[in-house]
């Protein structure tokens, strides 16, 4: 794996950790988290949450379309 993937990994997990620890608003991606994180744990709901976050990213690069919250 190249470095800029490991960059890209951590810069997605630390995203998904901003978002369950620092965000105020109740977003629908930090409710789901929350939800699994109580089920599952915290860090395996972080790696869910920024691997989620992965495939609506691409999604958009693959559409060119803008992220929209709701």
């Amino acid at each position: 794996m190249s470095s800029e993937d490991n960059l890209a990994r951590a810069m997605l997990y630390e995203a998904a950790n901003v978002m369950m620890v620092r965000v105020k608003a109740e977003l629908p991606l930090k409710a789901w988290a929350l939800k699994l994180a109580d089920r599952v744990g915290g860090k395996k709901a972080r790696v869910a949450l920024a691997r989620k976050m992965a495939v609506i990213l691409h999604r958009m690069l693959v559409d060119n379309t803008a992220f929209h919250a709701g």
